[in-house]
């Protein structure tokens, strides 16, 4: 085990911990209300709405088969009666469905972003970066389920990866588990962990301003200016959220 790998395994996870809370405190304190996407609807939709449809849900999708296979240890699935052969079967299936998923959304987001001059001159330098390293978290991501489960022989990560991320949270990570992972996967690792870092400091921070009160707000009602006629006891209306 090297310097680099305790850096890269050991500091590094706290220190995009540390930048991420930290972060966030700091731009909230700082202008609150740049905590946004900085939407660019009005200035192009027809790529906009299919891209960030299957760019989200893809996201969600992968981000549910991270939380199983990494924060679920391998012992539970096995007690639910799931072998180890039917649940990478069911995780290469579902990841490559998921991540072509992501993919195709991502791809069409950026391309947006590149063609449309509008949409491109709305890009902060740091957004880009966090865009480049979007690109490259998913890409090896991708790589890594292709290489490793499809081309090659099956990777065992829930013996390796999953206890060392589990036990960043527990302060006793063992870094000598991940130092022997294959290159793609420890790529993947840290490029993760550097677009956490950068996180705060992106539009990526509008993953805190999704309009939850919007379903659960009382309707506004709305009255026509028109005078009421003859005969009519109220004026005209209707309700909407």
């Amino acid at each position: 085990m090297s310097r680099a790998d305790v850096f890269l395994f050991l500091a590094l996870p706290y220190l995009a911990i540390g930048s991420f809370v930290v972060g966030h405190i700091w731009r909230y304190r700082r202008d609150g209300y740049s905590i946004t996407a900085r939407s660019t609807q009005l200035l192009e939709r027809r790529w906009l709405r299919p891209g960030i449809i299957l760019f989200h849900v893809g996201l969600l999708l992968v981000l549910g088969g991270h939380f199983i296979g990494i924060l679920i240890p391998s012992s539970v699935t096995e007690s639910l009666g799931m072998s180890e052969h039917a649940y990478h079967l069911m995780a290469v299936t579902s990841g490559m469905a998921a991540g072509s998923v992501l993919v195709i959304g991502f791809v069409i987001l950026l391309v947006r972003r590149i063609a449309i001059a509008q949409v491109r001159v709305t890009t902060t330098g740091w957004d880009w970066v966090a865009e480049g390293l979007l690109a490259v978290v998913i890409g090896l991501g991708m790589w890594a389920t292709i290489a490793n489960n499809v081309i090659g022989g099956p990777y065992d990560y829930r013996a390796t990866i999953a206890p060392w991320f589990r036990g960043i949270f527990t302060l006793n990570p063992d870094v000598s588990l991940v130092s022997g992972a294959p290159l793609l996967y420890q790529a993947h690792v840290v490029a993760a962990w550097l677009l956490l870092a950068l996180w705060p400091y992106t539009r990526l921070v509008h993953a805190w301003s999704v309009p939850v009160g919007y379903i659960v707000r009382s309707p506004i009602l709305y009255r026509s200016r028109a005078l009421p006629q003859v005969g009519d006891s109220t004026p005209t209306g209707r309700s909407s959220r």
